[in-house]
């Protein structure tokens, strides 16, 4: 018990002086500034750009959606996130160890022994592969549901709206995602932030007020036109469609595709949302009193 509180203390002191450095030093992969760079790019697009033409520049909920996206990218990380995948990296190894394994022994591909581009491209794959199914189980549970009403809760849609999430969402993704990254060792500090910022990327825009589908690559990735419906308040299927992070390349492989028209002007959000509340610590706390 004491080597796992020991990874907490260690965890937690070590992402204090991580960030302590990216708020004080430039570099090609600081996460603080390059968060703000990307949002104010797609912020821009949204201004040049506009779908929704009547839609406020600052929109209902544009600042809520701000502060969740500082609170989650970096504050998260610092209380749960950081500490939580060091204990359950400590906790895997633990496990293999009970059957003389390590989690090398177990890795079905090193990746840092294939060329750059593959590497990263096996790694961007599984990872959103993975978050697809993820993300399919927070609309099929009530459970996981609840939780995931937070980021529903917008209904005017814009960039920041992404990172509009309750902190046991990444704490979902993050568990799922451990074990098939595992199986996949050999990734670097670097390729992960190369392949998180691709996320980001294309998860702002997916988000934003802009009326783009990327033409023939819209069978691909993602696109706004295409996540709006995810969003719609009314939506025949039951648990949901378009369920892709960046790809959606699942949702047409596995018949979770639906878009039935251009979607510009459709309400969104679900069925009670007139009585979820729409501030911070309350929709927090929604899901427990539920």
């Amino acid at each position: 018990m004491n080597k796992y509180k020991e990874i907490i203390v260690n965890s937690y002191s070590g992402y204090f002086n991580y960030l302590k450095n990216e708020l004080t030093t430039l570099h090609i992969e600081n996460f603080f500034y390059g968060l703000i760079i990307i949002s104010l790019i797609v912020f821009v697009l949204e201004i040049l750009f506009p779908w929704r033409k009547n839609q406020p520049v600052f929109r209902k909920g544009f600042w809520l959606d701000t502060f969740y996206m500082f609170f989650n990218f970096f504050l998260l990380n610092m209380i749960i996130l950081i500490a939580m995948n060091n204990v359950t990296a400590q906790l895997f190894n633990d496990f293999l160890s009970l059957f003389g394994l390590q989690l090398t022994s177990i890795q079905l591909v090193d990746l840092s022994k294939l060329p750059k581009g593959l590497s990263l491209f096996i790694f961007f794959i599984v990872s959103d592969f993975v978050q697809w199914n993820t993300h399919r189980l927070l609309h099929r549970f009530e459970f996981f549901w609840n939780f995931h009403k937070v980021h529903h809760s917008v209904t005017e849609m814009g960039f920041a709206a992404h990172l509009r999430y309750h902190w046991m969402e990444p704490v979902v993704y993050k568990t799922l995602l451990y074990i098939p990254l595992a199986l996949i060792g050999g990734f670097s500090i670097k390729d992960v932030f190369i392949v998180h910022f691709i996320s980001i990327t294309i998860g702002h825009l997916n988000h934003a007020n802009i009326g783009w589908d990327y033409g023939p690559l819209k069978y691909i990735l993602n696109n706004p036109k295409m996540h709006i419906w995810h969003h719609s308040k009314e939506m025949p299927r039951k648990y949901g469609a378009n369920f892709g992070i960046s790809l959606s390349l699942w949702d047409y492989l596995f018949k979770s595709n639906y878009i039935p028209n251009d979607g510009k002007d459709i309400e969104l959000g679900f069925e009670d949302i007139q009585s979820f509340p729409n501030n911070f610590i309350n929709q927090e706390l929604y899901p427990f009193k539920k």
